[in-house]
This record gives C-alpha cells, sequence and structure tokens, in this order.
C-alpha cells in the first residue's frame, strides 16, 4: 500500500496548522511501516488530500476516473473559516463551495475530533464515512531542554516574570483581542503572541487591536525550533482563548509540555477536555483573568499530569496505527 498525502500550494501553508497536520500524517505513516509520497505523479494506491483548492479536486475528479480511493482530510469546517481572513464573507461562499465539493465526492473523510465529525456529517451531500483521529503530537519533540528555555530568556530578555503564551494567526476567530484584554487586565504579567499574518490579509478589526495592544503584549511573529519550545516549558499559562477549532495543534503541544492550558468552553474541547482535570475552560475575560491567575499562583500539579495524560493517547505511532486501518478498510472495500 502506497498513500499520496497531498497539500495544494505546500510551500506557503508550511506554517499554517494544516501544514503541520501534513507532517504529522508523514511521521505517523512512517511510525507504521506505510509507504507514502508527495508527488501526485507517482504511482500510489490511495490518495489522502488535505486541501481545498482547485488543483485538490482536480485530482480528486483525475483519481476517482482511476478507480483509485480518495481520503479527504476534515482539517476545516464552514465554522472555523468565520472570522478569519481580511473579506472572509466574501471569500466564505467560494471556499465553502470547494470544500463542500471534496467533502461530498470523498471515498472517506477523517478530521479530528467528534466535534469535527458531527459538524462534517451533517454538510448536504455528504453521504461517505467520517472518521475522528486526531492530528497527533510527536511526544519526544516536546521533552525538557534547558538550552531551550535559555533561548527564550535571552530573546525575550526575561528574569523571573511571569509569562503567558498564545500561539495562531492574526485572526479575530482565534480570539486574539481577547487575548489582549486579559493582557490590559493584567499589567504585572507578560503576555506574548507567537504568530503572524500578512497585514494584506488580515483584518482590519484585527489591526486596530493591534494598533492598540497593551505594552505588556509582545508580538514577535512567527518562531519556530527552540525558542517556542522554550516558551512552551518556561511560561505559566497557555492562553488559547480560540472561538472555533477541529481540534487545536497549539492545545496538544501544550498538553504535551506540561503547561497549563486555558482556553474558551467551547464545543471541540466538549468531550476530551475538562475543566479543573487537565485544562481549565472559560467563557469570557473576567473568567480568563481569574484561571490565569490560578496558573501563576497555585500548584497546578494535578491539571498538568493529566493534561500529559490525554496527548499519550495521541501520540504519531497511535495515530498512524488508525490512519492504517482506516486505508485498509478502504481498500478493501473499494
Amino acid at each position: 500500500m502506497k498513500v499520496l498525502l497531498y497539500l495544494e500550494n505546500q510551500s506557503s501553508m508550511s506554517v499554517s496548522g494544516i501544514g503541520r497536520a501534513l507532517v504529522h500524517q508523514q511521521l505517523a505513516l512512517k511510525e507504521n511501516g506505510i509507504e507514502f509520497t508527495l508527488n501526485p505523479k507517482d504511482d500510489f494506491d490511495i490518495v489522502h488530500i488535505n486541501s481545498y483548492g482547485p488543483k485538490s479536486y482536480s485530482l480528486l475528479k483525475k483519481c476517482k476516473k482511476k478507480g483509485i480511493p480518495v481520503v479527504v482530510h476534515g482539517h476545516s469546517t464552514h465554522e472555523d473559516f468565520r472570522e478569519s481572513f481580511r473579506l472572509w464573507k466574501l471569500i466564505a461562499p467560494f471556499y465553502n463551495n470547494m470544500m463542500d465539493r471534496l467533502y461530498k465526492r470523498a471515498d472517506l473523510i477523517i478530521t479530528p475530533t467528534n466535534y469535527s465529525k458531527k459538524l462534517i456529517e451533517n454538510y448536504k451531500g455528504v453521504n461517505c464515512k467520517v472518521v475522528a483521529i486526531s492530528n497527533g503530537i510527536k511526544l519526544e519533540d516536546y521533552e525538557y531542554q534547558k538550552e531551550n528555555v535559555e533561548a527564550f530568556k535571552k530573546m525575550f530578555n526575561i528574569t523571573n516574570e511571569k509569562v503567558v503564551i498564545g500561539i495562531g494567526f492574526y485572526f479575530k476567530r482565534k480570539g486574539i483581542d481577547d487575548f489582549f484584554e486579559v493582557a490590559r487586565k493584567m499589567p504585572d504579567v507578560k503576555f506574548i503572541w507567537f504568530g503572524y499574518l500578512q497585514k494584506i490579509l488580515t483584518t482590519s478589526y484585527v489591526l486596530k487591536c493591534i494598533k492598540n495592544k497593551p505594552d505588556n503584549v509582545i508580538l514577535p511573529g512567527y518562531i519556530k525550533g527552540n525558542v517556542i519550545k522554550g516558551a512552551l516549558y518556561y511560561a505559566n499559562c497557555m492562553f488559547f482563548p480560540t472561538n472555533e477549532e477541529t481540534e487545536g495543534i497549539v492545545a496538544l503541544e501544550a498538553l504535551a509540555t506540561r503547561l497549563p492550558l486555558v482556553t474558551r468552553d467551547i464545543g471541540v474541547y466538549e468531550d476530551w477536555l475538562t475543566s479543573g482535570v487537565d485544562c481549565l475552560k472559560g467563557k469570557n475575560n473576567e473568567e480568563f483573568v481569574g484561571l490565569i491567575r490560578k496558573t501563576i499562583d497555585e500548584d497546578c500539579a494535578f491539571i498538568k499530569q493529566n493534561g500529559y495524560k490525554i496527548v499519550e493517547e495521541r501520540t504519531l505511532d497511535k495515530v498512524g496505527s488508525k490512519l492504517k486501518e482506516e486505508y485498509e478498510l478502504l481498500l478493501k472495500n473499494s
């Protein structure tokens, strides 16, 4: 069995959650001895499409014509495209239409959570099997290393300050506006938002929020490698006030580094994250302030350890095993 893992415009998508999910897929398949290619010109038995553009749809049609089973990955939903890029309201009908066309013609849809599974199953015209498989996490990449923490502290000139981090594009959907407002209420704490979006793609609302951000917020842009890993270990918590997700790889990263996760109480986390047990969930900025204070002032060892147990069930070897099972079923029934 050989699988084509396909992502349209791969280079420009590399810093996105979908780009990182593609890397995880490759590692997960390697862990389970599954041969794969990224080149659509190669021979393959199954195609696993990770994007929603015209090239992706063209590939789907070619594969359907040849009798090659098509897996479409449900990274996105109609719901999580809202409040994202500039002019998203104008773009959404075209984006959703392309997404729907791929979902309707897929032989199998894989999506990260039961929440996104239910959303996609209810889209008109989706008749194939939809299965929930996490994007997964490579735990060994998130083991503590002192030099990573020192690299982070050096970059941001940190001695013993309290630090809260957030990660994501400059999207209102990601809750960057609430990140700023909570920071404004906690001037004694340093807030750092890792991520970036070109100005031309950023909504005027978010640009205004950035212009008026409080002084205790730092926006270093997109940073990877040892600095971001050091931040995950040094910070007091990950504040992820997202309004909509299909999973959120950054939430898994926080849990993998035993960093307390403060997130919004939304549907995607309802059935696998429990507030006060493995994370802390809030509904508004007042609650977020209290929860962040809790991570600063109290011992959260219980929450940290339980959070780590969550990601132990989402390691890439386990993700790859589930992918292999679904691929084999699809080939058998095709």
